[in-house]
């Protein structure tokens, strides 16, 4: 088994979780904007790619080097040990970005990459052709920043939050790794009530349900490391019996999802049943100030409409007044809305007990938290 350096790449503001993720697979890390940084071997890409439910893709950090110039970006790519990752039949285009440094033409960065990464190549296969690129897929990618390069291989391919359950999906999706982080950053449990007012495709209740039966997200899909020739098979098969068994299908769960429109819950329906939750997660129609339960220490996470679109401000609005009256009756439930309107708790009614800044897609935007009473303990019953 070799050791990589391992970089999984997070949206901002959920950086604090995915180091979380990381460290609950056994791996210290060192938590940057944008990125966790950390070491292991071929079994923790395989793992990694697994189980990090809000990270958005796996890369393997192949060198960092300041540069300067194109001849230094050269000569220090160059330099690095692309044997050891890249076979002769690969397939590796490579893609780049620049901030804030001295080479900040994207293209001539990618090309002279490119064109490193051949010659040292030429050398260590021994030969003065150029390459057919017939074989797997190693995306290199060149990122500037300060002047600083740093230079990875993608191991995840499509994105994290690609889990392979979503068939269909509403106008505004919500990612699903930002899903899974609204769910992560609640108080809830396995064992208490959750409902999903605004469920849209039922992105929010199929993570919740994952993370409440311990399910690893990327179980059923594929990672393009898969096919790379120094990870063994057996790496990505234990991986996935360690995932099977840590799973706990068993676990009840009481899961709700609402939506005022009707073609958005039989969405949810049919994404559920491709995730494998068709019996366990309930979707319904419904208007948020309809909402009502006996149940008690529950849940609530939402994303309602935010009401940027001209000529929706006022309705939406007038829905969130709705929804803190609704609310405000489920005093034993934590409530958590997400939402980029600043004015959303006078429409609420209420402050927040917390704020939390995070950003959906490229949209800023607020988790007000709303805390409710805490269940009692158990010897408190027995008194």
């Amino acid at each position: 088994m070799g050791n990589y350096q391992l970089i999984a790449t997070a949206a901002m503001g959920l950086e604090a979780l995915v180091a979380k993720e990381v460290r609950a697979l056994g791996y210290d890390c060192e938590v940057e904007n944008g990125k966790i940084t950390y070491s292991g071997d071929e079994s923790a890409i395989a793992r990694s790619n697994l189980w990090l439910r809000t990270a958005d893709r796996i890369k393997i950090k192949v060198g960092e080097f300041k540069a300067y110039t194109f001849d230094e970006l050269f000569e220090k790519t160059k330099a690095l040990p692309w044997e050891k990752y890249l076979p002769e039949d690969a397939e590796f285009p490579v893609i780049g970005k620049s901030v804030k440094s001295k080479l900040f033409s994207v293209s001539d960065c990618q090309a002279i990459v490119k064109k490193a990464v051949v010659e040292r190549m030429k050398k260590q296969y021994k030969r003065d052709s150029w390459f057919e690129e017939t074989g797997a897929l190693y995306r290199i990618e060149v990122a500037l920043l300060k002047d600083v390069a740093t230079i990875t291989i993608d191991a995840s391919g499509q994105g994290l939050h690609k889990r392979g359950y979503r068939s269909d999906q509403g106008e505004a999706p919500l990612k699903e790794t930002l899903a899974a982080a609204l769910v992560l950053l609640t108080n809830w449990k396995a064992d208490r009530p959750f409902i999903d007012p605004f469920c849209g495709s039922g992105t929010i209740p199929i993570e919740a349900a994952m993370i409440g039966q311990n399910i690893a997200p990327g179980f059923n899909r594929e990672f393009v490391s898969e096919g790379w020739n120094w990870i063994s098979p057996k790496v990505w098969d234990d991986a996935r019996i360690e995932a099977e068994d840590m799973a706990k299908y068993d676990q009840p769960l009481d899961i709700m999802g609402t939506d005022i429109d009707h073609r958005m819950v039989k969405i949810a329906q049919e994404n559920a049943v491709e995730a494998g939750f068709a019996d366990i997660l309930h979707f319904k129609q419904m208007q948020v100030r309809d909402i009502t339960t006996t149940k008690e220490y529950g849940v609530i996470i939402g994303n309602p409409p935010y009401g940027e679109r001209l000529g929706e401000k006022k309705a939406v609005e007038q829905m969130y007044k709705e929804m803190g009256q609704a609310f405000n009756k489920l005093d034993t439930w934590s409530k958590y809305i997400l939402t980029s309107n600043e004015d959303f708790e006078q429409f609420y009614g209420k402050p927040a007990t917390k704020k939390r800044k995070l950003f959906n897609g490229f949209i800023r935007t607020d988790l007000y938290q709303y805390w409710g009473k805490k269940p009692p303990r158990q010897n408190d019953f027995e008194k």
